[in-house]
């Protein structure tokens, strides 16, 4: 049976750097504040006018040019984020526009920080059934534009970045090559602990001047629950894939988490009893760009000759919703 492997990465930051320096000029922070609560020195914020369609489009470039592929080799798009370009259609539409390209699907998934993983067990399900064989798989973000950047909203607002990370993914019949397994997660219960209340259909008006003054369409996180829950189901779920394909820690040759705040990936990686060589960590330099953290980190992994026939890889998110996800596979 065929099943997805990666043929090919990129991505594709901003140039404009935003440092903590450059925060604490607009809210009540410190860069000493925010490094240790979170691992984050800088990240990148696009220009006004800059859409994410046209990140995810150069993430892809890069990532076909990776593969030795065009854009008309394509069969199908899968686009996670959870800042879309508008409200409707699907942000993957105009990253299909941007490419030149017409008539192929174009799925949107909206699983938040653990899109990318979400997406990729789509991908490798669409591949194994045989319904496609070149999938590209994007995850994109725009924060920046939706944070409170003063003081009433610092614990949100510097944490996020903006960027965006691609992936070709081909059929595969090697016996040690490709996705292994993926095993995905929510819990409902927690979604309004890490969430974007506003603007909601649910509501009419969908948004009102009284919720602009509060605030409420800001996105809001109660960052404990998170971090509690975080540090347990991570490990978690990759144990659980380990254990799917009888194997354990000590096979992982590169743990790719979710970039969400640097004391979470430590803890995950103490409690995987994993080295520091193993995990990949670029926090410091992206922040926090939820569904194209684990994308971005492959794609500079890959790129730094990280990664050689045959590694195991393991990559894992935890994010709103609850959702939360692992994916195991050989390179």
């Amino acid at each position: 049976m065929s099943r997805a492997a990666f043929a090919g990465t990129g991505f594709y930051v901003p140039d404009r750097v935003v440092t903590n320096g450059d925060l604490a000029r607009l809210m009540d922070t410190s860069d000493d504040w925010i490094v240790e609560r979170t691992g984050i020195r800088e990240r990148r914020w696009v220009p006004e006018g800059m859409s994410g369609a046209e990140m995810a489009r150069r993430a892809s470039e890069m990532a076909l040019r990776s593969a030795g592929m065009s854009a008309g080799d394509l069969d199908a798009i899968i686009l996670a984020t959870l800042s879309p370009d508008h409200f409707f259609p699907g942000t993957g539409v105009f990253l299909q526009r941007e490419l030149g390209l017409e008539g192929i699907p174009a799925l949107d998934v909206r699983a938040q920080c653990s899109g990318f993983v979400y997406g990729l067990s789509v991908a490798d399900a669409w591949i194994r059934a045989g319904q496609y064989r070149t999938v590209l798989l994007v995850g994109v973000e725009i924060q920046s534009t939706g944070l409170d950047v003063s003081t009433r909203g610092r614990d949100m607002a510097v944490l996020f970045g903006d960027g965006a990370g691609a992936a070709v993914l081909t059929a595969s019949d090697e016996a040690y090559r490709g996705v292994l397994s993926t095993h995905l997660h929510a819990d409902g219960r927690f979604a309004e602990v890490l969430w974007g209340e506003f603007s909601s259909s649910k509501h009419h008006p969908r948004i009102t001047p009284e919720i602009m003054t509060a605030g409420r369409h800001y996105p809001s996180m109660e960052g404990r629950e998170v971090f509690k829950h975080a540090v347990s189901r991570m490990p978690e779920v990759v144990e659980e894939a380990l254990h799917a394909n009888g194997l354990t820690p000590d096979d992982i040759s590169l743990l790719i988490p979710h970039q969400a705040n640097l004391r979470i990936t430590e803890m995950v990686r103490r409690r995987l009893g994993l080295p520091e060589d193993r995990v990949v960590n670029n926090i410091d330099r992206y922040g926090n760009t939820t569904a194209a953290t684990i994308p971005i980190a492959l794609s500079e992994a890959v790129h730094e000759g990280r990664l050689h026939r045959g590694d195991l890889v393991c990559m894992v998110a935890f994010g709103s919703g609850f959702t939360w996800g692992s994916a195991l596979l050989r390179w």
